[in-house]
């Protein structure tokens, strides 16, 4: 599973999710992509069953790229807690993910490999997701 090896503060914000992703909304390196059409937390847990659902359908051939990172911690407060005596201890890790945003990238395979992969994958994350092929040089 993610988690960043040390943090500047354990606690956060929750923050708000507004607006599109203007960083990392393009396939850069491999030759497919699979975007988010909404926005969300993706646990670090979920970005693992997506990385293996789409490992295990391409045979370990070609390439996977994981283009996001779970660096916000969730804190959670135990159960049958009376409220008050400050915030929740870390439980998990997630990533904030906006629309536009390519969450995952495959090389080295056919479109309809890649296509079947992807699906797989979108099914195992809590965001609609669309699949998108690299536009190339020459095209625009």
């Amino acid at each position: 599973m993610l988690l960043p090896k040390r943090v500047k503060y354990r606690r956060v914000h929750r923050g708000r999710m507004k607006g599109v992703a203007s960083r990392g909304n393009t396939v850069s390196n491999g030759q497919f992509g699979l975007q988010a059409t909404e926005c969300g937390w993706i646990k670090s847990n979920q970005i693992e069953a997506a990385r293996i659902a789409m490992t295990r359908h391409i045979k370990r051939g070609g390439q996977v790229w994981i283009k996001i990172f779970p660096d916000k911690p969730v804190t959670e407060k135990p159960a049958e807690t009376r409220m008050g005596s400050g915030k929740g201890s870390p439980e998990y890790w997630v990533a904030v993910v906006k629309p536009g945003r390519v969450m995952f990238e495959i090389g080295v395979v056919s479109e309809e490999l890649a296509r079947e992969a992807m699906r797989l994958a979108s099914h195992k994350l809590p965001v609609k997701c669309r699949f998108i092929v690299k536009e190339e040089e020459g095209e625009k």
